[in-house]
């Protein structure tokens, strides 16, 4: 595949690149980081200009861009991190979810306001008992006359403790492993609803999660879509999901690379750069190369996904070799830059911490290659 934008396509990614160098920055994600705070600034003004609504179609409100657009916006959106990014993609699935099977009211109430950057989303559906085997929840939903009641635990639902936000959770309604399950929209401020943040190393802006359900009683209206379809329909965007995680790995590696680069370049030792010793420049020069061949993974993918064609393998592929490469990359910026690579103004320590995260969140590579390894009728 040659990687070659049309004029729209350079435009948007401008666009968003000089949005983020000059409305976000180095300092304001260091403070976000540091303070663990959302970033609503960047939040609402996204709202404002509507790219929130990216992925959703134009009669709710949405720009229904193609994929490759999408993901030039994932890509640019974790220019400095991937919590940053998070804070904004996280909402973006759960919309979509919204949107292809709320109700009228559902739509209205929940879709408006977060257009408007006025509301976040979070999604529930990882169990302490069952991490990567999400069909195994044991999260209950009993209906009790015009009352659903649940019952149970999640865990590293992102987001969820930001006030206002709407969590769209994954229930057991039924005892087949995949047609018992369902969707439900939880206010996070319901009775019965406890909701610990997780002291983590990494999404410190978005935050993660854990949720005690002690007999929480939600509307019957608060079932999103049907009775039973929750797997399928939380599978629906997992490839626009894995494609975002994929570009916004590329994004973040190409900053990191920028920065080894730069500070080899500046850094003086035996009198000379740093940058002209061969075991430096060889490790920049493989993290380039496996970041230009993530890159092209990825576009590789939204290319498919936007011909209308399946690309369940491709996606995963580019999110496990995208979260490979910024890995070593960001690894060997931490040996490039040696003890100042500690120190938060530096940034690598952040590229690090969130690339770890990379391998596992979102789906982890081992799940990305049995899912591969499936496609490919292993």
């Amino acid at each position: 595949m040659s990687l070659v934008f049309n004029e729209e396509q350079v435009m948007w990614q401008d666009t968003v690149q000089a949005f983020m160098e000059k409305q976000v920055g180095r300092e304001y994600t260091r403070e976000h980081d540091a303070s663990r705070e959302f970033p609503w600034e960047v939040y609402r003004k996204m709202g404002e200009l509507g790219w929130l609504g990216l992925l959703l179609p134009e009669e709710d409100g949405g720009a229904a861009a193609d994929p490759i657009m999408f993901a030039i916006f994932c890509e640019a959106i974790a220019k400095y991190s991937l919590d940053t990014a998070a804070c904004i993609m996280t909402s973006m699935f759960t919309a979509t979810n919204i949107s292809a099977h709320g109700s009228p009211v559902q739509k209205e109430k929940y879709l408006a306001p977060f257009l408007r950057g006025e509301r976040t989303f979070s999604i529930a559906m990882t169990e302490p008992q069952s991490g990567s085997d999400a069909a195994a929840a044991r999260t209950k939903a009993t209906l009790d006359g015009s009352e659903w009641v649940l019952n149970g635990s999640k865990t590293f639902c992102s987001g969820a403790h930001i006030p206002g936000t709407a969590i769209v959770l994954l229930a057991r309604t039924g005892e087949e492993r995949y047609k018992g399950l369902s969707l439900f929209i939880l206010p996070n401020d319901a009775p019965g609803l406890t909701i610990t943040k997780l002291n983590t190393i990494v999404r410190r802006s978005l935050g993660t999660t854990q949720l005690y359900l002690d007999n929480v009683r939600l509307p019957k209206d608060n079932l999103l879509g049907e009775v039973g379809e929750g797997w399928k329909y939380i599978g629906e965007h997992l490839e626009h999901e894995r494609l975002s995680l994929a570009a916004s790995y590329v994004g973040n590696a190409q900053t990191a690379l920028d920065d080894t680069v730069r500070y080899t370049k500046d850094r003086q030792a035996f009198g000379r750069s740093i940058s002209e010793f061969q075991v430096i420049k060889h490790r920049m020069v493989d993290g380039a190369i496996a970041l230009e061949a993530a890159r092209l993974l990825t576009y590789s993918a939204a290319a498919k996904m936007a011909r209308g064609e399946r690309a369940v393998k491709e996606v995963s592929m580019a999110k496990v070799f995208a979260a490979d490469a910024l890995f070593k990359i960001s690894f060997d910026g931490m040996q490039a830059l040696g003890g100042y690579a500690q120190l938060p103004e530096q940034d690598m320590e952040r590229y690090f911490r969130e690339a770890k995260h990379a391998m596992v969140g979102g789906g982890t590579n081992e799940i990305q290659r049995s899912i591969i390894a499936k496609e490919m009728g292993l």
